[in-house]
């Protein structure tokens, strides 16, 4: 996701082309209610990620409703980026909602390994109830499994590095695991999908690590498996930066371009232009 790549496909990947662009038409034409419950730093960015790209955000966060709003939302986003006692309550009663009716629900465990608290919340949530996806940076991936974490928010290592981890955590919870970095990796333990699509500033727009987390809830609520999903979503995020940085002077107008080239992706350029392996 990091950084824009020119090098042709090297393998073939077990997701096609063809089957993310099956799924951003699929996202656009049924408009998923997403249920964000994510941190104080990206609400809006990811509130408005979510509307370019034609699903429906409620940023619904609060122990009192948490719980329903989950058995009637289409999908479920959990980030625990900036975590406090009353959202962690929020937290643990929608992944009970979530769970008890089969609705999808995306982890995405900030800060995992370094920070102690957090770390063990994330893996209380994962006890819970298996998630259709768990996406971090390569640290918070491995600290989930024992790993030192990375420095803060920001990963000490890159997607390869944590491979083995990933592939062993998605079978652990049976679900997907989503590394992000230069090229992205995704799995769910059996089957490894890498995306060389991206710019590098994707770094440098807050939130956009974290908005990526409610794509994936997004495509899981209309997609045909897991994997496909987590797949669909890093690929549409990745191929409209490279679009939005064509347009762009720098990483603010980006920003804004961003936001309007998910708006215009089609299906028929997604396929064209992602670079699955």
């Amino acid at each position: 996701m990091e950084h824009e790549h020119t090098a042709p496909d090297t393998g073939t990947s077990t997701v096609s082309p063809q089957a993310c662009a099956n799924a951003l038409r699929s996202l656009r034409e049924s408009g998923p209610l997403v249920q964000c419950l994510t941190n104080i730093v990206v609400a809006n960015w990811t509130a408005n990620v979510l509307l370019a790209v034609g699903a429906a955000p409620a940023m619904v966060d609060n122990p009192h409703e948490a719980d329903g709003f989950a058995r009637v939302s289409s999908a479920v986003l959990v980030n625990l980026g900036t975590p406090y006692d009353d959202t962690v309550a929020a937290m643990r009663a929608a992944v009970t909602g979530a769970t008890a009716e089969g609705t999808p629900w995306v982890i995405d465990p900030v800060g995992a390994g370094g920070l102690p608290w957090r770390t063990e919340v994330a893996r209380e949530l994962l006890a819970a109830g298996s998630p259709s996806a768990i996406r971090g940076n390569a640290s918070e991936i491995a600290g989930l499994m024992g790993g030192a974490g990375g420095r803060g928010v920001d990963s000490a290592d890159d997607p390869e590095a944590a491979a083995q981890a990933a592939k062993l955590l998605a079978l652990q919870h049976d679900c997907v695991v989503a590394v992000s970095g230069e090229v992205d990796l995704i799995t769910d333990g059996r089957d490894t999908v890498r995306i060389a699509n991206g710019h590098e500033w994707l770094t440098k727009v807050t939130g956009v690590g974290c908005s990526l987390g409610a794509l994936m809830a997004a495509f899981s609520a209309v997609s045909e498996g897991c994997l496909v999903a987590a797949t669909a979503a890093t690929a549409t995020l990745c191929v409209a930066a490279e679009d939005a940085a064509a347009v762009a002077g720098g990483p603010g107008s980006f920003a804004v371009a961003l936001l309007d080239q998910l708006h215009v992706l089609s299906p028929e350029r997604l396929a064209e232009r992602v670079r699955l392996s």
